[in-house]
């Protein structure tokens, strides 16, 4: 899927640019959404009916929820479809097999294979309903524009998850430029570079250390969590990158989804940092509706339980993703706890512990099921050998691989800000756009040449 997404957006990208900028007016929305749909089914066709389904929902629910005098109740039943959808592909054979196992009883499994983004463009549904409902936007009497919204392509399969409040204004008129189109492509380029050739080559390292996950030692598991902290942030926030570049060529701005992550001294300030759009739509969705901070602290501890469990949910069905969404609870109520403390901190020794802490979060969050966690947590308490030479001589090939990995950490802080000010300089343009240009070429032979290239969030 992923390989066939890329290949098909580079072979038909630059005849949609040209179409898209020929048409006139609404042709415009058109013409991306019915683009939007021929690329959603180029890997999976079946699930595009599923998606034009989802469109003509939400449009006709909205639609009520603006005239019904019973408001609340169209909300309920548009929100119980929206997640029974998600539930029925994402999650049944999680709880059915967990119900057959506690109940001894034989509910049967989905053999569906899960439809990419499901998670994204369900939430942005949610997200469109709740603020027709809240009278903060006014429901999108135009099928087309409503379904390019939430079949817009570039954020379509992985997100950021963009509220409808967010661009409603950019659906119906925006502002095209050549300079608004050359910054969006440099973005694209920056996103696509980050993808494939940081989080590509740093994922062979983490992958390789983990198939061997009974045998591993204390330092090839810092290892490789550390490889996989780098891989994650590449790989997702270069697709945000790609899709905020893309989005720019066609016109629209669309928020920030990463700031520098690794940089944050705490694990609050890291959530303000990575995922912006997914952490923003549970704080605004469903942390401030249960009371947010302004309550009592036995209900303001249910709050982020709540929270934290459905964002691990989101991730995945698997108990792993549920402890890990636990995990941040816990870590953000400790802080909670020690707020005051955390002030004489100095920042050098916020950032480690908090960088380590992320870290133990991705450990969670990169084993496939709790069989493999406990062998992990065996293997640190026994403090089980098998040291980086041992995994070297039986890795040799994978040596190439770490220099990515030194790449990777280099580029995870904001080092590129001290350029900024050479930007109206016209030595620095042309360097940085020959710079871009050969990162380009380099991705797409890379891309050609491999057929490994995994979209981590792609299965959400």
């Amino acid at each position: 899927m992923v390989f066939s997404s890329l290949s098909f957006l580079f072979l038909f990208l630059p005849i949609l640019l040209v179409i898209y900028f020929i048409a006139k007016g609404k042709y415009k929305n058109y013409i991306l959404l019915f683009f939007s749909l021929i690329f959603y089914s180029w890997g999976e066709p079946k699930y595009v009916f599923l998606m034009i389904i989802s469109i003509l929902l939400n449009y006709f629910f909205a639609l009520r929820i603006e005239k019904e005098n019973n408001k609340k109740i169209v909300l309920i039943i548009s929100i119980f479809t929206n997640l029974g959808l998600l539930f029925y592909f994402k999650y049944w054979n999680f709880f059915s097999s967990n119900l057959n196992s506690l109940f001894h009883i034989s509910l049967k499994r989905i053999e569906n294979v899960l439809p990419i983004g499901i998670s994204f463009y369900t939430f942005q549904e949610l997200s469109y309903l709740i603020d027709v409902y809240r009278k903060k936007i006014k429901a999108q009497k135009n099928i087309f524009i409503l379904g390019t919204y939430i079949a817009f392509f570039p954020q379509l399969i992985a997100g950021p998850i963009v509220r409808y409040k967010d661009i409603e204004k950019q659906l119906k008129k925006r502002i095209h430029s050549m300079d608004k189109f050359c910054d969006g492509a440099r973005r694209f380029i920056i996103g696509f570079s980050k993808k494939i050739i940081i989080a590509n080559n740093v994922a062979i390292v983490s992958d390789c250390i983990f198939s061997q996950i009974t045998d591993l030692g204390f330092t090839m598991i810092v290892i490789g969590t550390i490889a996989f902290s780098i891989q994650i942030y590449y790989d997702f926030s270069g697709y945000s990158d790609m899709t905020i570049g893309l989005a720019k060529m066609f016109g629209f701005e669309i928020k920030e989804n990463f700031n520098y992550p690794y940089s944050a001294i705490s694990i609050k300030d890291f959530w303000k940092r990575w995922h912006i759009s997914l952490s923003s739509w549970f704080k605004e969705y469903v942390y401030i509706p249960l009371g947010g901070n302004r309550v009592n602290k036995i209900k303001l501890i249910r709050n982020i339980l709540i929270v934290w469990i459905l964002t691990g949910l989101w991730h995945g069905a698997n108990w792993n993703y549920i402890i890990w969404g636990l995990y941040y609870a816990m870590m953000i109520l400790i802080e909670n706890g020690i707020s005051k403390y955390i002030n004489r901190i100095p920042i050098l020794i916020k950032w480690v512990v908090t960088f380590i802490l992320i870290n133990i979060g991705w450990l969670i969050f990169k084993v496939e099921n709790i069989y493999q966690l406990k062998i992990i947590i065996k293997n640190i308490i026994t403090l089980k050998r098998y040291s980086f030479l041992d995994f070297m001589w039986s890795n040799y090939n994978v040596i190439n691989y770490f220099i990515f990995i030194i790449i990777g950490i280099i580029f995870m802080f904001p080092i590129t800000k001290y350029f900024k000010k050479y930007e109206t300089k016209y030595m620095y343009c042309i360097i940085r756009d020959i710079v871009l240009i050969i990162l380009l070429c380099i991705s797409i032979c890379s891309l050609i040449n491999n057929s490994y290239n995994p979209f981590l969030y792609f299965r959400f």
